[in-house]
C-alpha cells in the first residue's frame, strides 16, 4: 500500500476546503464598480475599501458615512457612496466596509440614494 506524502495530502485538502470558506467573503469592489454593476449586485453583500469623506452620526438611528476610493466620476456623483452603519469612523480614515448594496433607496423628503450600502461593518486600516 502506497501512502500519499503529508505535504501533498495537506495541499489537496486545502484546495478542496478553501473554496468553501471563500464563498462567505464578498470580493472587494471599487466605488466605480458598484455603480457599473449595481443591477447585478443589488441586494448582495459587498466589500469596499476607501477613505471616509464625510460622517453624519445618529441620523435615523444610524451613522451615515460617505466613502471615496478615487474611482467613479465626480461630474455624476459616482465617485462617492453612502454607507449606513452602527460603527463609527472619522473623515480621513482608511477603512474596509462590508454591507448590503441597495439600489434607488428613497427615504422621502428629498433623501434619495442611487446606491447605498446598508447595515455595514467598518474596519479601520492599521
Amino acid at each position: 500500500m502506497m501512502k500519499t506524502p503529508l505535504p501533498l495530502a495537506t495541499l489537496l485538502s486545502a484546495l478542496l476546503v478553501a473554496p468553501l470558506f471563500a464563498q462567505d467573503a464578498a470580493p472587494a469592489k471599487s466605488v466605480g464598480d458598484l455603480y457599473k454593476e449595481r443591477a447585478a449586485l443589488s441586494g448582495k453583500q459587498v466589500t469596499l475599501h476607501g477613505k471616509v469623506a464625510k460622517v453624519n452620526n445618529q441620523i435615523m438611528d444610524r451613522n451615515w458615512v460617505h466613502l471615496r476610493d478615487g474611482t467613479g466620476d465626480t461630474a455624476d456623483g459616482s465617485n462617492d457612496i453612502t454607507i449606513t452603519t452602527m460603527d463609527t469612523a472619522n473623515p480621513g480614515d482608511t477603512v474596509t466596509v462590508v454591507g448590503t448594496l441597495v439600489v434607488d433607496m428613497d427615504f422621502g423628503s428629498g433623501y434619495k440614494y442611487p446606491l447605498l450600502i446598508e447595515k455595514a461593518t467598518i474596519t479601520k486600516a492599521p
